[in-house]
């Protein structure tokens, strides 16, 4: 069992650490740059009692220190709204608020413009960036808008992308005779039927989550592979049912078997319709998704 809870443990990917390289932690200078584009520090308004709160409450949260911590603190405000659109941010007063080093602040800021959510420009400093300007599909920032105020649109978003997703990697799938991941797969299913029998919804969760990720590795299309991030991300974000995957049911467990089932027989079709069943568990994603019409 070990080697099998080794593979369910590695379902989580981690995000890049986005560390500075040499020479730029000299693109976020302290000083505001002189002339008519000065900005005055903002005074963050109500969000001033979140800064410090948030910043202490999710501490080591990310494992990445004070760095990630940061980056995980000035996400979460950009994607809530608290800090909103071609809002300026002055680096030395973040680095006041938070009790942090100008390296740890200017890490933190080109983690975020890599994700596009703040911009940085001579003479006019670091600014928040509209949202049609984000990297939606980062990982960080579908976990952001997931415990968010937009929450309920991130949800539906996801459901929608894994419904086009997810039953093609499964059709594309089962024409791959990859014998060992499809045992692993069944490995999954079984793990995750052991953690339903023990209401070990973390264990669950992990193993699903596993699942998926080798099922698109399966499908050998690199370009759907690379959307893997996504699908993780989807299933460790919380906030209700919106697919069979998002708690531990029989159910869920059912089509899961059915997955492997098809992939074992060579069937594209069944796999892809297995799938369709799993992603329709509940009844909400069919108010979201509806099912393809039948001719």
């Amino acid at each position: 069992m070990s080697t099998l809870a080794h593979t369910m443990m590695t379902a989580a990917r981690s995000a890049d650490s986005g560390l500075a390289g040499p020479g730029e932690l000299d693109r976020y200078p302290y000083a505001e740059a002189p002339g008519a584009d000065r900005v005055v520090a903002p005074s963050w308004d109500s969000a001033d009692q979140d800064l410090g709160r948030v910043g202490r409450r999710t501490a080591g949260s990310r494992g990445r220190g004070l760095h990630g911590q940061l980056v995980q603190q000035l996400g979460q405000m950009i994607v809530s709204g608290d800090l909103g659109a071609d809002r300026p941010l002055v680096p030395e007063e973040i680095g006041q608020r938070f009790e942090v080093s100008r390296t740890v602040v200017r890490e933190s800021l080109r983690v975020l413009e890599a994700k596009g959510l703040v911009s940085a420009r001579p003479n006019v400093g670091t600014r928040v960036r509209p949202v049609s300007d984000w990297n939606l599909l980062d990982p960080d920032i579908i976990e952001w808008r997931a415990f968010g105020p937009q929450r309920d649109d991130q949800r539906r978003e996801l459901s929608e992308l894994r419904w086009t997703i997810e039953p093609l990697a499964a059709r594309l799938a089962a024409g791959h005779g990859r014998e060992e991941v499809q045992q692993r797969l069944a490995d999954m299913v079984e793990i995750m039927g052991h953690a339903l029998s023990q209401g070990d919804g973390i264990t669950f969760s992990r193993a699903d989550a596993e699942f998926h990720s080798l099922l698109i590795q399966l499908a050998s299309n690199r370009m759907l592979e690379h959307l893997s991030g996504i699908v993780s991300a989807a299933l460790q974000v919380s906030g209700g049912p919106v697919t069979g995957c998002d708690r531990p049911t029989e159910a869920s467990l059912v089509h899961h078997s059915r997955i492997v089932d098809a992939l074992g027989a060579g069937d594209g079709p069944g796999a892809e319709a297995a799938m369709r069943q799993l992603l329709t568990v509940h009844p909400e994603v069919e108010r979201v998704v509806p099912a393809p019409r039948e001719h």
